[in-house]
């Protein structure tokens, strides 16, 4: 007997959408960008399109939604991603620094009017108080690889030296 295999969740077709943490430093002050669509606040991110690569969907999705243009990755091209959620879509986020902290929320020439009602940037704890649950660990992620640099994949053990 012959069964057909079906397709798992792991085989379904997953929608990539690709973001930037972007952060600001004034005053030795770390502050979080956040963007209000509705009720939810989230970072700068937007679907990757065919044939695009997510660091060039993610630039492109920050500027559309915030003007920003001149965001440095500072500490690499690093990336955290999401859990799959809504029918299976997965947020990529990079992390990077924002000299610029005047934000413009532009119509969406597609929607008629902005992507986002409002835009603020927020120290760590309010970061964490305003983002769903889906999102704190990315705000933890990105805390984390400011303040201490991303970790090595295959970190090479450090050798102490012999006394003599």
């Amino acid at each position: 007997m012959v069964s057909e295999a079906r397709p798992t969740s792991a085989a379904r077709p997953t929608r990539l959408s690709a973001g930037v943490v972007v952060v600001s430093v004034v005053e030795r002050k770390l502050k979080f960008l956040l963007l209000r669509a509705y009720r939810n606040w989230d970072f700068p991110k937007g679907i990757v399109e065919p044939g695009e690569a997510p660091i060039d969907a993610a630039l492109r999705e920050v500027r559309e939604e915030t003007t920003l243009d001149d965001i440095s990755f500072d500490w690499g091209m690093v990336f955290t991603e999401t859990g799959p959620y809504n029918k299976g879509k997965i947020s990529r986020y990079y992390v990077a620094r924002s000299k610029e902290r005047h934000v413009s929320l532009p119509v969406n020439p597609q929607l008629g009017v902005p992507e986002h009602q409002e835009a603020r940037w927020v120290s760590l704890d309010q970061a964490f108080a305003m983002v769903t649950p889906r999102l704190q660990p990315v705000v933890r992620w990105a805390y984390n690889i400011i303040n201490h640099g991303p970790t090595p994949i295959n970190p090479t053990p450090r050798s102490s030296p012999v006394d003599g």
